[in-house]
């Protein structure tokens, strides 16, 4: 708490007040990540991160006018993104001025008519619509159904960054683009295995969960290039361990594979699962494989069990880094698990093969009937707040992926029915010259895409810029010919409508729906909420539509709730009754329900991978993978510090975690300065400089440097086959000394 109060200067008590009301059912859920929250929560149910977005939000730190007039846009580029944040809270409407390179105040209806005439003197097929994943899901209907109604597809959201290969792989696999564990399963569970995820800065409320498990004898087997402390020990700071300085062990097996080798390694997990099923049954014993199940419930084992037996175990271990027996020994845990959970984060979508990456985890699941039955199944751990309820509510550049005949009939219009652009789409179109306008809801896009510089200096060429944001970030900087930055309430504020304080939901990685009420006295006097600001933005630009009342909506949320369960009643049945109960509501999953892919009549598949390594390069001598990093001092973009405890770094994030015998190899020594320089075939340079070595205990080959700074090395192009997620886990380098 001292460290949240030198950096936010937040006040105290009321602080502290929040703190207890975060993620309760009678409070506010946490603008920071997506794990589930409890039916019974702790006194505190917050994580470090999640108190800093907190405290950040309660700055006393104000953004004003008089800030912008102290100030060009070309001086703030010079700030770092921790500065940025330091502003504080924005607190007035701002048009960009570009004879001074200022932003001024405007008054809001100014700003939304000018909006508005701009957008109507613009191809909607070229204009994006952003959102980030902390906006609740009655703004993100109003999103979607306002570009829809606009007339553009283009509804990217931050997804498309880091589980886009999940929506993908998943459905290929089981039928259901997201996971089907319940909190309740972790308690139901036999084994848990963790591929690609970093507990302790991204979901550390999780570790909660994890050491009941342990406890009670749930071996837990961690697949990760980098030993990270959250896998390795908890301290819980809510049990007698703080007094007692005593933890619990974590992970039973901790095993490092090179970036891009999980293929390799589920390869041969499940390569030792089916001969382990073919030795037991060749000697009467009980099989391992459940095949019932994969007779009853899935096709293509066949051809995946032929994959497997033929996938020799020497180019397994060259791909996956690790030796036959570890994986073995692994293997044997998942085989004598009666249930068992695979956990995995983006160190698997971010890679070239990382929608393989997701097939291969369910293969896993699949040939021990560890789906669709209690302490089992896929548990992808989403990121942002809201980033699922997002694309349940229809942000989505697929147009298969939203009701688009229930929207037709309940507003009377006629949906774009082309394909919309992702995110790598929108920065191609960007790069192009094609994209004409961009309205962000909330993120910091410019910072968070790869080819970060590229885009950046193309980005001005659009005629509208338009972002809606809480504090001040670098994407604030680049503006189009129009620009406007419109401040909006935090979710831990009041927002007081026509008919009362409002309150808005959630959906979170298990797709729990839960309420979110706000009841701190805003900021300003001049800040409206998200749904105000995409109704002002509605009303400026659309027609009218008798079948539609922006007003209403506006005055009254419960009425947006009724229109989301008419448009997916299916999922929302009873939203305004039930979204209020602990624990949330569990939108239907069919797959949890042992209800597969309807394309395969209610199968799941078992998918062959195309290659044993995810990179989507060949390996070359002086060639080294890159994994780009989050410190537990940072969510996503928004950087609190320069500490990364959990990995010792103190000062800075110019920092190149380097394996200590590639160092030798090199001439290396610790605290030297280094750059590098991508490898890609595109005939563009991407360099960086000034990162200093720093020995750490991954894999030899591989490398670790902080997102989003490295985002610079990563090419555009440079992205997953079938999901377009940016592949920043394995981006091929070289070592530049300096």
């Amino acid at each position: 708490m001292a460290k949240v109060a030198k950096h936010a200067a937040p006040p105290l008590v009321e602080t502290a007040r929040q703190l207890l009301r975060q993620n309760k059912t009678d409070g506010f859920a946490c603008v920071s990540c997506a794990w589930p929250k409890p039916a019974k929560p702790h006194p505190a149910e917050f994580c470090e991160n999640g108190a800093k977005a907190t405290a950040w939000d309660l700055t006393r730190r104000r953004c004003t006018p008089e800030f912008f007039a102290r100030h060009t846009l070309t001086q703030l580029l010079s700030w770092s993104d921790y500065d940025l944040e330091q502003a504080g809270r924005l607190t007035e409407p701002m048009r960009y001025d570009a004879a001074s390179d200022r932003y001024v105040a405007c008054a809001w209806d100014e700003a939304f008519a000018a909006i508005g005439a701009e957008l109507r003197a613009l191809d909607p097929t070229k204009v994006t619509f952003y959102a980030s994943g902390r906006a609740s899901l009655e703004t993100s209907y109003m999103w979607a159904l306002m570009a829809r109604l606009y007339g553009s597809q283009n509804l990217p959201d931050s997804s498309n960054m880091c589980h886009e290969s999940t929506s993908v792989g998943l459905k290929q696999s089981i039928g259901s683009p997201v996971g089907t564990v319940l909190l309740e399963d972790f308690e139901a569970t036999d084994a848990i295995f963790f591929f690609g995820q970093n507990v302790g800065s991204n979901s550390p409320r999780l570790l909660h969960d994890l050491q009941k498990a342990v406890r009670r004898g749930v071996p837990v087997v961690s697949f990760n290039p980098l030993k990270e402390a959250g896998l390795e020990r908890f301290q819980n700071p809510q049990s007698f361990q703080m007094v007692t300085g005593q933890a619990t062990k974590i992970s039973a097996q901790y095993h490092q594979p090179r970036a891009g080798g999980d293929l390799a390694v589920l390869t041969g997990l499940c390569k030792a699962v089916i001969a382990a099923d073919e030795e037991a049954r060749a000697s009467g014993g009980l099989p391992v494989l459940d095949h019932g199940f994969i007779a009853e419930h899935t096709q293509g084992f066949e051809a995946f069990a032929a994959f497997c037996r033929d996938a020799d175990w020497n180019d397994i271990e060259a791909a996956s880094g690790l030796p036959r027996a570890n994986i073995e020994a692994a293997a044997a845990i998942y085989a004598a698990a009666p249930a068992a959970i695979c956990v995995y984060g983006m160190g698997l979508t971010q890679h070239v093969l990382g929608v393989e990456n997701v097939h291969m985890v369910c293969n896993l699941l699949l040939l021990r009937g560890n789906v669709g039955r209690p302490g089992t199944g896929p548990c992808p751990v989403r990121g942002h707040s809201n980033v699922q309820g997002q694309r349940t509510v229809g942000i989505t550049e697929k147009p298969e992926l939203a009701p688009l005949d229930i929207l037709k009939a309940q507003y009377d219009f006629e949906p774009p029915r082309e394909k919309g652009w992702n995110t790598v789409e929108v920065c191609e179109a960007v790069l192009k010259g094609q994209a004409q306008g961009f309205i962000g809801l909330g993120g910091n896009f410019l910072r968070a895409v790869p080819d970060s510089p590229r885009i950046e200096a193309a980005w001005r060429r659009q005629r509208l810029t338009v972002q809606i944001a809480t504090k001040l970030n670098r994407s604030h900087l680049a503006c189009g010919q129009v620009a406007y930055l419109l401040p909006c309430l935090s979710r831990i504020e009041r927002d007081e409508q026509a008919s009362g304080p409002q309150t808005v939901s959630v959906e979170d990685s298990s797709s729990c729906i839960h309420a979110s009420f706000g009841d701190k006295d805003p900021v300003g006097p001049n800040l409206r909420s998200e749904p105000a600001i995409v109704a002002g933005i509605a009303k400026a630009t659309l027609p009218s539509n008798p079948k539609l009342d922006w007003d209403a909506w506006l005055g009254d949320y419960a009425l947006v709730r009724d229109a989301i369960e008419a448009t997916y009643p299916d999922w929302f049945r009873g939203f305004n009754q039930r979204f209020h109960q602990p624990g949330g509501f569990h939108r239907p999953n069919k797959a949890r329900l042992r209800n597969f892919s309807e394309a395969t009549g209610g199968k799941a598949n078992f998918l062959k991978p195309t290659s044993l390594s995810a990179t989507g390069f060949e390996d070359a001598p002086d060639v080294f993978r890159l994994m780009t990093l989050r410190s537990n001092d940072q969510f996503n973009t928004t950087v609190y510090g320069y500490e990364d405890r959990f990995r010792g770094v103190s000062d800075g994030r110019d920092v190149l975690f380097v394996n200590r015998d590639d160092m030798r190899s090199l001439g290396l020594i610790e605290g030297q300065r280094a750059g590098l320089a991508t490898v890609s075939e595109d005939g563009i340079e991407r360099t960086m400089s000034g990162l200093r070595v720093t020995a750490y205990d991954l894999p030899r080959g591989c490398l670790g440097a902080y997102y989003p700074e490295c985002n610079v090395l990563v090419p555009v192009g440079h992205h997953a086959q079938g999901s377009m997620t940016p592949a920043s886990k394995s981006v091929p380098v070289r070592i530049v000394p300096q």
